[in-house]
């Protein structure tokens, strides 16, 4: 597997922790999938429903992966203090007994929204792109470093910004929209920021040479391009028109 790097070695050299994280924030001011289009036609209420559930649709793929990427990246250490501090993630969004989790939220933002839930589970509509790169993501935290695996969760950086901007702004501009059923959002308010901080001092940590430094920020450059292709391919499938055979059809769709 290889990446698009040109742009990470025409700036600051990579020779201390510091430096690290500039880059990675700036890897994220640049390539992080707020400044998608199709974002930006989310928040400010210029989808109709059906693009909205297509939307909700093809996320909870990545949604329900999520935990079996963190358990994959789970097993890759055989230090118990990592796993332990890692081990929450599954746990937000598998829930636990008594508890829901993040996917059980999610689940009420897709029912909210009209889509039946063994539909949805079932992941049968859901875009061939949606599929490869989610697919691809839990693979690469399964072949590539630890410190890699740990790298391409650092998106977390940048989600609260998104969630407090999708929350808003889906309220203000959809009626078919209300806080029921953005739970999901404002739990990650909290979770985001914990997640991040404990794997921005991981690779902070452990990347201790440029060549380690640069493999996180592949990891990241990698994780933006997953979260990427999925809106091109909702662009593409359900404001271009063009979703393929098979994937879901909004019943408001021409």
């Amino acid at each position: 597997m290889s990446f698009d790097t040109s742009f990470a070695y025409t700036e600051e050299p990579l020779e201390s922790a510091a430096a690290l994280e500039r880059r990675l924030r700036a890897i994220g001011a640049a390539r992080y999938h707020d400044l998608h289009p199709f974002h930006d036609m989310l928040h400010c209420g210029r989808l109709n429903r059906g693009q909205v559930q297509a939307w909700a649709l093809n996320r909870w793929y990545y949604q329900s992966s999520i935990p079996i990427k963190d358990a994959v990246v789970l097993s890759r250490f055989r230090d118990r203090e990592t796993r332990m501090e890692w081990r929450h993630r599954i746990e937000d969004h598998d829930g636990s007994p008594g508890d829901e989790g993040g996917i059980d939220r999610w689940l009420v933002l897709t029912t909210g929204l009209g889509l039946d839930e063994g539909y949805v589970t079932s992941a049968r509509g859901i875009l061939p792109a949606t599929r490869f790169a989610v697919d691809a993501y839990v693979n690469f935290v399964g072949t590539r470093s630890p410190l890699e695996a740990i790298a391409s969760s650092l998106t977390e950086l940048f989600a609260p910004s998104l969630h407090e901007r999708r929350i808003s702004g889906m309220l203000a501009h959809y009626d078919f929209i209300h806080p029921g059923i953005m739970t999901y959002f404002q739990r990650r308010l909290g979770q985001a920021p914990r997640d991040a901080g404990f794997a921005l001092d991981y690779v902070k940590t452990h990347a201790r040479t440029p060549e380690q430094r640069a493999l996180v920020c592949e990891a990241l450059v990698f994780k933006t391009d997953v979260l990427w292709v999925q809106l091109d391919a909702l662009y593409h499938a359900y404001v271009s028109g063009f979703p393929p055979p098979g994937a879901f059809r909004p019943e408001d769709m021409a």
